[in-house]
């Protein structure tokens, strides 16, 4: 006889009813037992606060009151809390008034880091705890981190690194109305070859000036020797650099440039001129670059002269790199690093329109940096270890010992 299928989908939903079921009084259990303990442990801390931490306190039990509080196994209605009669006594369990213990604010700030909006965030805690969280209500809970990122803007810097990037990113942000603002970053690169999101600066538009109030802020929170400084085309911002760091090299982003040269041509053009310019900056040394670069002049001067003479200008800061350790020159001749930590936070926000205030952008992105760098800590750049005795020698030679 032939098993009826229609059977045996009722066989299987009646199974994960009846798992379903079990799970459930499995729960009701765990909670029945931390509820258990938790008022057992009250009631002994009570007695221990007036017998042991403060006899010459006179007062009388008072029964208790019931309260809830939402943990990590669920919701525990009610929770019978013992008082005294002057009130003397409060439980260290969990602060007065408190809803939930603290599972719940770190869950939701690791969500929230993870990338699930406020709105999403409401919707899920509704589901675990069978209340509404608005997303108003999230945003508050996530503004724990807010002291935290006021700690971040502050924190010490070190004296020394080998390598800065520096770039920006825009975004969605309403102040009067809805506009793109730029959300200045600055990555550091110690000499031992750890990378470090240093500062990132919400508001307006980039600028050479707004670099040069972050360099100076930099600059006054410890990172005050740096090698090489890393960063594309903007007009002014190597000057404000060298306002600051005077003996710091400038690194031109190659790829932003030739991602910029690529515009200027014909899309029929785009590949020869991709393989000439290639051969400018892949290379081991000035003199082969001089020699790529005098073969692509001689072949698009003709039809393209203002793009030869950019490259001309430009040159010397485009190849700064090859003045550095061999390494770690992959490293450094772009800046593929900070965009790489752009698309990061990209990720991060794709969901959201725009940000309602500074504040929020501060939030989401310092915990994203605050991931970054626990990850960064403990893994070195390529190339950065077997060239650390001539990257230390470039320090001594500038700044001294």
């Amino acid at each position: 006889m032939r098993p009826n299928k229609n059977s045996e989908k009722i066989l299987t939903l009646s199974h994960i009813v009846d798992e379903w079921s079990i799970e459930k009084q499995l729960d009701g259990m765990i909670r029945s037992f931390v509820k258990e303990k938790l008022e057992t442990l009250m009631k002994e801390e009570m007695e221990n606060f007036f017998t042991q931490e403060h006899p010459e306190l006179k007062s009388s039990k008072n029964g208790s009151y019931p309260r809830r509080l939402d943990t990590k196994y669920g919701r525990i209605d009610p929770l019978s809390v013992p008082r005294d009669r002057e009130n003397y006594f409060h439980t260290q369990l969990f602060q007065p008034y408190k809803r939930q213990d603290d599972w719940l604010g770190s869950a939701i700030i690791t969500l929230y880091q993870k990338g699930m909006s406020t709105r999403d965030l409401g919707k899920f805690i509704e589901t675990i705890l069978g209340d509404h969280y608005s997303a108003g209500t999230i945003s508050k809970v996530t503004e724990v981190v807010r002291e935290d990122v006021e700690a971040f803007q502050k924190h010490p810097l070190k004296k020394r690194y080998a390598v800065v990037f520096l770039d920006g990113t825009y975004l969605k942000l309403r102040r009067d109305h809805v506009a793109s603002e730029v959300v200045y970053v600055a990555i550091g690169i110690t000499p031992e070859g750890y990378r470090e999101i240093l500062g990132f600066y919400v508001g307006g538009q980039e600028s050479s000036l707004g670099w040069k109030d972050i360099l100076i802020d930099l600059y006054n929170r410890g990172m005050q020797e740096v090698l090489l400084a890393v960063f594309d085309g903007l007009p002014g911002l190597t000057e404000s650099l060298k306002e600051i760091y005077p003996k710091a090299n400038v690194q031109r982003c190659v790829l932003h440039k030739v991602r910029h040269s690529m515009h200027k041509v014909r899309q029929s053009e785009r590949q020869a001129l991709a393989v000439d310019l290639r051969r400018i900056y892949r290379v081991d040394s000035k003199e082969q670059a001089q020699e790529a670069f005098q073969a692509f002049e001689k072949n698009w001067q003709k039809l393209h002269p203002s793009l030869v003479e950019s490259w001309r200008k430009d040159l010397p800061a485009l190849l700064t790199f090859l003045n550095y350790p061999k390494d770690i020159r992959a490293s450094i001749y772009t800046s593929n690093i900070i965009e790489s930590t752009h698309n990061v936070f990209k990720q991060r926000v794709k969901t959201i329109r725009s940000f309602p205030e500074e504040q929020a952008v501060e939030k989401v992105f310092y915990l994203v940096a605050k991931g970054l760098n626990q990850k960064w800590e403990r893994v070195k750049m390529p190339g950065f270890v077997s060239a650390q005795s001539e990257i230390q020698k470039m320090f001594e030679k500038r700044y001294g010992i």
